[in-house]
């Protein structure tokens, strides 16, 4: 049970900082709709801005989900089930946030430069997210022995991703 509760903690920071970010780009995108060039977007910058916006709105459901979990089945003794269901949530966030961002940017730079131009910072930006928040912790993992912090008694299954 306190290995849980330190994971659970340990989530949560994790997604104090990703809802920080994605809190911004969901405010940012309410905001581009009463913009005085919003009605000069074409059909496809306007199906970017939608899909992008509903993207944004999956990520901050998905990064609440786990503080409303917590709160409906709290006192239950649900914790290991709230940390796994929770990472889940979490990676589903994290997924939603990479192409909430790579849409915006790609909207963005489509509108000021041009959709060439919109679509190549468009996939650098989804291949950033991919490299960094899958690829760069695969390899870690694969290539990491036990740390500084592990415990002999840590296992794989007591990191709370669900993995």
């Amino acid at each position: 049970m306190e290995r849980a509760d330190r994971n659970f903690a340990e989530l949560l920071q994790e997604l104090r900082v990703m809802q920080t970010g994605v809190q911004m780009l969901f405010a940012f995108l309410l905001t581009l709709a009463f913009s005085a060039r919003f009605p000069d977007l074409d059909t496809a910058q306007r199906v970017m801005y939608v899909v992008t916006l509903l993207l944004a709105l999956v990520a901050t459901v998905m990064f609440t989900g786990p503080a409303a979990m917590h709160r409906q089945l709290f006192g239950l003794g649900a914790k290991r089930t709230i940390v796994d269901t929770s990472s889940r949530l979490a990676g589903v966030g994290l997924a939603a946030l990479g192409l909430s961002l790579t849409g915006a940017l790609l909207l963005v730079v489509d509108v000021v430069f041009g959709r060439p131009a919109g679509i190549a910072v468009g996939a650098s930006a989804l291949a950033l997210c991919l490299v960094i928040w899958v690829a760069l912790p695969q390899h870690l993992r694969r290539n990491a022995g036990p740390g500084p912090y592990a415990s002999h008694a840590e296992t794989d299954s007591d990191r709370g991703d669900g993995r």
